[in-house]
């Protein structure tokens, strides 16, 4: 694209497929078409500008035209020939026929401007497609699984030259060009041809490479030029600026191997999984650079050293889709293809999650199908029309949020989303999304009024297409990508969320248990003296937790908005605030399901997240949180090491109370199992300590204490529990043997047999 000279004579080899042009002139192109170029509405320019084979007079031979609106003259430079100079038809279109030639022809266009300077090129015109009718039949259909490999920028050569396609899909615009530093951002200089009915516009533009900077003009309907990003934009620049950039996804060189053919074969459900999620602007940021966060490359060791400390089996990020709006936490997206230019390049992400993989962490990413925000340069009305979302706001616009819903009910939106997934699983090695506002996907009438939403063709609330949608994607990623899990959060009681789709579930492999969250909070919350009126708070889930495959969430939506830190939810002084997180941890770690917890709950942080700021990471100094971080591995290590604790979490065999009913004290014990194997827990939910506290034994012999949330190391009292115990032959709680135990105050007891 940059101004050549000319190679001398010697230096050009011969073509016999480009003998010297003579004077003849060009034949006339259909004046429709000439007019539709010059006018800037040429929806297939390909027809026109380029090589094509003509007959002029008795002769045969290529005609070649060129379009440049403010060129003074034009050459035509045959490989291996000599300049040829191009007639002006009208306008800015020029042509010149070259007798005898055939196609292929390889040749260079040289472009003069008033003032003498000059542009030399290869001609974008004289390339075929780069996608076949198959990739267009399953784009249409809504079935291209791979559809970031056939959209979007791709480096590559073509005929011998390297360059860069462009495909894009806009089928209500009148012309889609590509524009760039590379034209002066000129519409006019790259107009793309549409691929028949598809709506799909493509473009070859030699000269180009990775780094370039790109958008899209698109001619609207009614002749409105708009500037667009790429929806399928592998990079985008920070706002408040918002080019493409064009990327080579095929530079780095993974090292995740064992990782992958492992988890080919892994069945999540019956693994453990303990989930650490995390903002990754705000993790830990470098003061002293201006407060600047970590790029990808600087936290992936920090941050893999601290949680494989912990125990944590997964990382799930919040949405590190491109988003201009940090204040939204990711959740706003507009770059769909594109990980956050913030911390780096999609390389720099790869090296994030291959680090995270050789240390045996999985990665789960926040992912947002249910809306898109409106900003214009985005996917708001894209060709001009409500082409992502609906026309009618009564489907189309989010009341809470402010943002736009997809269309499900169109084949090639959906195929959009569904390949979206596959590529985070696919090109990043991502091992799960976690499908934010499901239940805003689900229900016609979610946050609005009567008369603000339309029923669907039974008469029901339902959102048939969301529901369709959501099955095709659980589906495709169970077979494409074996082994990666998808999680819903969603809030109501839908039926089957984790049920196959091919049984008319939903198909996610998990659910987060909001229910669980909110009864949990909420009784942690109570005061101790009040906690014996609202133990059933505290264990009604059990009855609801076998209907679907749960995850236990403590996540970022808990310690924003004023709802204060997870550590000041707790009642009491100091010292009972970090017993009851203390023994909040336990419970959620030792009873059925996964877990999930925010950054900085190990911290122990009196303040609520701030996604402008770093974790607290002074106070590991503090003695009190340093005990809570050592209890959190202890705790981690002890789930991980001891199968009961999640080899059974979906099986009622792989759970039962001892006892439930002992509200005066706020006492609950429980065993899991996993076959013979098994762990009892026992939580003490008040500062009062219990000596010779008698519960029923599942087996006879002796128990070991394998964790006491007050121990002393860990910030707790120190009072005095039993290290070992035998059990006594007294039936109780349904078993035939008792064990007596001393219960730490606002402490939680983990045993095992010896």
């Amino acid at each position: 694209m940059k101004q050549t000279k000319t190679p001398p004579a010697a230096a050009r080899r011969e073509a016999p497929n480009a003998p010297a042009a003579r004077t003849t002139p060009p034949p006339a192109a259909n004046p429709s078409d000439v007019a539709r170029l010059l006018a800037g509405v040429h929806d297939s320019p390909h027809s026109i500008l380029g090589a094509h084979p003509v007959t002029a007079g008795d002769e045969t031979g290529i005609v070649v035209r060129a379009f440049h609106p403010v060129a003074t003259a034009v050459s035509c430079i045959p490989d291996g020939g000599e300049p040829v100079a191009m007639q002006r038809v009208e306008g800015g279109l020029f042509a010149v026929f070259i007798p005898r030639a055939t196609l292929p022809l390889h040749y260079r266009l040289r472009f003069e401007f008033a003032g003498g300077s000059t542009w030399e090129r290869d001609d974008p015109y004289r390339f075929l497609p780069t996608i076949g009718d198959i990739d267009l039949h399953l784009f249409n259909e809504g079935t291209h699984h791979r559809l970031w490999s056939m959209l979007g920028a791709h480096p590559r050569t073509m005929d011998g030259v390297a360059g860069v396609s462009f495909a894009v899909w806009a089928p209500n615009a009148k012309r889609v060009s590509v524009i760039g530093e590379f034209c002066g951002w000129d519409g006019r200089l790259f107009p793309m041809r549409q691929l028949g009915a598809s709506g799909v516009f493509e473009l070859f533009i030699p000269g180009l490479k990775a780094g370039t900077l790109y958008k899209y003009e698109l001619l609207t309907r009614d002749g409105q030029p708009r500037v667009k990003t790429d929806p399928m934009a592998f990079k985008m620049e920070q706002a408040p600026q918002t080019a493409s950039i064009v990327v080579d996804l095929d530079c780095h060189s993974w090292k995740d191997d064992l990782w992958m053919r492992t988890r080919r074969d892994a069945n999540p459900v019956r693994e453990p999984m303990l989930i650490y999620e995390v903002h990754l602007g705000s993790w830990a940021r470098v003061p002293e650079d201006n407060n600047r966060s970590l790029s990808y490359r600087e936290i992936a060791p920090r941050l893999v050293e601290h949680v494989k400390a912990l125990g944590v089996t997964h990382i799930e990020l919040l949405p590190i889709m491109e988003h201009p709006f940090a204040g939204s936490w990711g959740y706003q997206v507009t770059g769909y293809y594109a990980p956050t230019s913030r911390f780096g390049s999609p390389d720099d992400f790869k090296f994030f999650i291959d680090t995270c993989h050789q240390a045996d962490i999985g990665v789960i990413l926040d992912w947002v199908p249910a809306h898109f925000p409106k900003d214009d340069f985005a996917l708001r009305r894209f060709d001009g029309t409500a082409l992502y979302e609906h026309q009618d706001p009564r489907l189309g616009e989010h009341p809470d949020w402010g943002t736009l819903i997809f269309n499900y009910g169109r084949n090639e939106v959906r195929n959009f989303l569904v390949a979206n997934a596959l590529y985070w699983l696919d090109e990043f090695h991502a091992d799960g999304l976690r499908v934010d506002a499901v239940a805003s996907m689900l229900y016609l009438d979610y946050s609005r009024e009567p008369g603000q939403w339309l029923r669907n063709r039974y008469g029901g609330r339902e959102n048939l297409e969301a529901i369709d949608f959501l099955r095709q994607m659980t589906e495709t990623v169970r077979t494409e990508q074996p082994g990666c899990i998808t999680i819903a959060e969603e809030s109501t009681a839908w039926p089957g969320v984790t049920k196959p789709a091919t049984e008319g579930g939903l198909g996610f492999t998990f659910k987060w248990n909001m229910g669980w969250m909110h009864d949990t909070l909420k009784y942690f919350e109570t005061d101790p003296l009040y906690r014996r009126w609202h133990q059933d708070t505290l264990t009604f889930a059990m009855m609801y937790e076998y209907s679907e495959h749960f995850i236990m969430p403590l996540s970022h939506d808990e310690v924003v908005h004023l709802k204060k830190s997870l550590l000041e939810k707790m009642p009491g002084d100091d010292w009972q605030k970090l017993a009851n997180l203390r023994a909040l941890l336990a419970y959620q770690y030792t009873r059925p399901g996964k877990s999930l917890l925010f950054m900085g709950t190990e911290l122990a942080q009196a303040t609520e997240w701030n996604h402008d700021s770093s974790l607290d990471w002074h106070l590991i100094n503090e003695p009190r949180q340093r005990g809570l971080l050592q209890f959190m591995r202890d705790l981690g290590r002890i789930y991980n090491e001891r199968a009961p604790l999640w080899r059974r979490d979906q099986e009622p065999e792989g759970f039962s109370w001892i006892d439930v009913a002992d509200r005066d004290n706020s006492v609950i014990s429980y065993v899991r199992r996993d076959g013979p194997d098994h762990v009892v827990v026992v939580l003490n939910l008040t500062p009062i300590p219990r000596e010779d506290y008698l519960i029923g034994a599942p087996a006879a012999g002796t128990y070991v204490q394998l964790l006491s949330s007050d121990d002393a190391a860990y910030g707790g009292s120190g009072y005095h529990t039993r290290e070992r115990v035998e059990t006594e032959r007294a039936p109780m709680h349904g078993y035939q043997q008792a064990m007596r135990l001393t219960l730490p105050p606002l402490g939680a007891l983990v045993l095992a047999p010896a």
